[in-house]
């Protein structure tokens, strides 16, 4: 039920996102660094943006690295503090997808996650309405403890993922 569990929730992702970034601070910095030497390319620039929707509809621009490890996602971080994103929570879509628009705007009662049940289900392997209908299932079922679960599984799903020698794609 959307809604539920709000506070908490909203807790978790603060008091979490605040303590990865402090954690991963050097890290953060030495993939920046990476990006920004390896670019090659002037004025790209060491972040990627995309325009997506969040709760309630509300527009945001994303940033990750512009790399297509795993370590892109390093950025969504901030988002998670500053209350645009959440650890766990629906794959993150542009505001024009035909998802945030009519019925499926109910996807966007909560804020869009850095990882969620596509990320550890198969993630780009499974067909579209397949990903869609878990994050459905996700927004009308979640819960703190469905999103310990999902965190828990997401860092071995990213390994399964790399070592089958597919690129680990960042929403």
């Amino acid at each position: 039920m959307p809604g539920k569990g709000t506070v908490p929730k909203r807790v978790f992702d603060l008091l979490g996102g605040l303590g990865l970034l402090l954690l991963l601070a050097p890290l953060i910095g030495a993939v920046a660094l990476s990006v920004a030497l390896g670019s090659g390319a002037p004025g790209h620039g060491v972040l990627r943006r995309r325009t997506v929707a969040g709760l309630e509809g509300r527009v945001f621009t994303m940033v990750t690295f512009r790399t297509r490890s795993p370590l892109a996602a390093l950025p969504l971080l901030l988002h998670v503090v500053t209350g645009r994103m959440s650890l766990v929570g629906p794959c993150p879509l542009t505001p024009g997808h035909r998802e945030c628009t009519g019925e499926g705007r109910r996807r966007l009662s909560v804020r869009p996650g850095l990882t969620g049940p596509w990320q550890i289900s198969g993630r780009s392997d499974l067909p579209w309405e397949e990903r869609e209908l878990l994050d459905l299932h996700y927004v009308d079922h979640h819960w703190l403890g469905t999103d310990l679960l999902i965190l828990a599984r997401t860092l071995p799903a990213v390994r399964r993922r790399r070592a089958a020698g597919r690129p680990a794609r960042v929403a």
